[in-house]
């Protein structure tokens, strides 16, 4: 459970250095087409949002069908750095609450492609990890692509300054 509650604090500290870097960008190299998941900087970032509501939702409440995964939630980056925070405190929440009775169930869930599964919490739990992390590396390759450029994000450096 412990390494699980530290993941949650890198995840929330990584975002507030990839948006605070991000929030430097004009609007049009936000939004520019790059290579890469979901084509900008803009969906990549909507789309680990996307997924941490998903997966949270199927943590809390039993949420199985899997929306579009190009879904934009906020289309201004202000609101979508909102949400971000938002998002960020209720994972953050959630894994310092849970008792050891969480880590014996399983998940069921349909993917994006209507595909039945069934996930341990525990790969559950270390999949919605993993999706942060590589998608924020995406966006890493492509701020590294600006005048901006990319934050630090190593784990040591953040969770042990």
């Amino acid at each position: 459970m412990t390494h699980f509650q530290m993941l949650s604090r890198y995840n929330r500290m990584a975002n507030e250095r990839l948006f605070a870097k991000c929030a430097r960008l004009d609007d049009a190299e936000y939004r520019k087409h790059r290579a890469g998941s979901f084509g900008s900087i803009h969906g990549l970032l909507n789309h680990i949002l996307l997924g941490d509501r998903r997966w949270m939702g199927l943590f809390e409440s039993d949420e199985r069908v899997t929306p579009p995964l190009n879904q934009i939630l906020y289309d201004d980056f202000s609101d979508l750095r909102s949400g971000r925070t938002r998002e960020d405190a209720r994972i953050e929440a959630f894994f310092a609450r849970l008792d050891a009775t969480f880590w014996s169930r399983s998940f069921a869930y349909t993917n994006n492609q209507g595909k039945d599964y069934v996930e341990t919490a525990h790969v559950a739990c270390t999949h919605l990890f993993n999706h942060q992390t590589h998608h924020r590396g995406q966006v890493h390759v492509m701020l590294s692509q600006t005048s901006v450029g990319p934050p630090a994000l190593d784990f040591h450096r953040i969770v042990n300054p």
